[in-house]
């Protein structure tokens, strides 16, 4: 048994709180998404992240760190050795990454991309390292013209593929990201494979919500194995499913918007309400739309909109627990447009005691273990340390 019905894991994609440890290795000293997007926009409006905690872990103006009863916080810090969505998402589900994915800062080699041309049977465009609004504004009238997809890496271990609605379809997009993710193995095995779709025209383009992310699959058992095996479901809300390949699943839907997967998000916990249940949801807003585009002012409005959300998914979780994280940062106020190697939050309501502070965690894995305690899932043999004690959960 369980000590309690549900949990909620909100991950808010590229929501960092600083430059982690190791921040230096990566090129990201002085990184903080949250705290420096606050000071750059003259400060937030975070009443319910607020009463969550969220001022304690880093400077942000406009929040007090004055945290509220029946709440926890504290800091996590990633080990695995990247700084992207895969690697974050499988280290909170108890599986730490030692090495690497491959990175392409100057795109793919030619023999691959020759290879993924004669797959798809047409020439390709880009190869090259890039904002995803600038190479589609850069090459999207060639695209129309031509047909020829547009292809991009960046500072994270992708291969995109983006495409014009009135191209090439989405079925077809889709698959030649499937083609690219079998194709792109071993010493080219990048993490993620992203289907880009957009609309509009020249000096207009806009992105399409059905972005997918083609990922490899989780190289070892994780949490939601776990669950799995321990008959305990697993909903995933956004692109949760494409992370894990649907390992563990039971249930996964995409969201076309931060809005949309808190929609989904409630839906989800008022449907479960009578069965022990993981919901486990990613809002990417955040990191893909204003992090990446360093937009500091749609990052704060976005951060503000979530926020205001909070209450609405508190009611929902009911006897549950609510646990909220970043995968990793996206400082909207570097000149990088890359992800940031920095610490995230672990904000926590629904505790029978509090505010509690559970410090600085050596691991994203924490969380996993902690969500296993709370649902009587085994996680031997993952990674992590439970802080469910800390929390005053395991009294009750």
């Amino acid at each position: 048994m369980g000590l309690v019905p549900r949990v909620l894991l909100l991950v808010c994609d590229g929501l960092g709180i600083g430059a982690a440890p190791d921040a230096a290795d990566f090129g990201d000293e002085g990184s903080d998404s949250l705290g420096n997007c606050a000071r750059a926009v003259g400060g937030l409006n975070l009443p319910n992240l607020g009463a969550m905690g969220i001022g304690c872990l880093t400077e942000v103006e406009g929040v007090a760190p004055e945290p509220g009863p029946g709440t926890g916080h504290g800091r996590l810090v990633e080990l695995s050795a990247a700084k992207d969505s895969a690697t974050g998402h499988w280290e909170m589900a108890g599986l730490v990454t030692d090495r690497p994915f491959p990175l392409f800062p100057e795109g793919l080699p030619p023999d691959v991309i020759f290879e993924f041309e004669h797959l798809i049977r047409r020439k390709v465009l880009g190869n090259t390292a890039a904002s995803g609004t600038e190479i589609i504004e850069r090459l999207g009238r060639e695209h129309l013209v031509t047909g020829r997809p547009i292809v991009y890496t960046s500072g994270d271990s992708v291969f995109q593929i983006a495409t014009h609605e009135e191209v090439t379809s989405e079925g077809e997009l889709y698959s030649w990201c499937e083609m690219a993710r079998r194709m792109l193995v071993g010493p080219v095995g990048v993490a993620r494979v992203i289907a880009r779709p957009f609309a509009g025209n020249p000096g207009s383009f806009v992105r399409l919500p059905g972005r997918r992310d083609f990922a490899i699959p989780p190289t070892s058992p994780t949490l939601l194995d776990a669950c799995a095996d321990a008959g305990v479901a697993v909903h995933g809300i956004g692109k949760i499913g494409d992370v894990f390949t649907m390992r563990g699943l039971e249930s996964s839907v995409y969201a076309s918007s931060d809005d949309d997967g808190i929609d989904r998000t409630v839906a989800a916990l008022e449907r479960t309400s009578s069965a022990p249940s993981l919901i486990f949801a990613n809002l990417v807003d955040l990191d893909s739309k204003y992090g990446h585009r360093n937009d500091p002012e749609g990052y704060a409005r976005c951060l503000e909109a979530i926020d205001a959300r909070i209450p609405e998914l508190l009611r929902a979780v009911g006897e549950g627990v609510m646990l909220l994280t970043g995968d990793h940062g996206c400082d909207p106020t570097t000149p990088s447009t890359d992800h940031s190697r920095e610490m995230v939050p672990m904000l926590a309501a629904g505790l029978p005691k509090g505010p509690v502070d559970i410090g600085t965690r050596s691991s994203l894995a924490d969380l996993g273990a902690t969500i296993g305690e709370l649902l009587g899932v085994s996680t031997e043999g993952l990674a992590g340390v439970s802080f469910a004690r800390d929390l005053g959960l395991t009294d009750r």
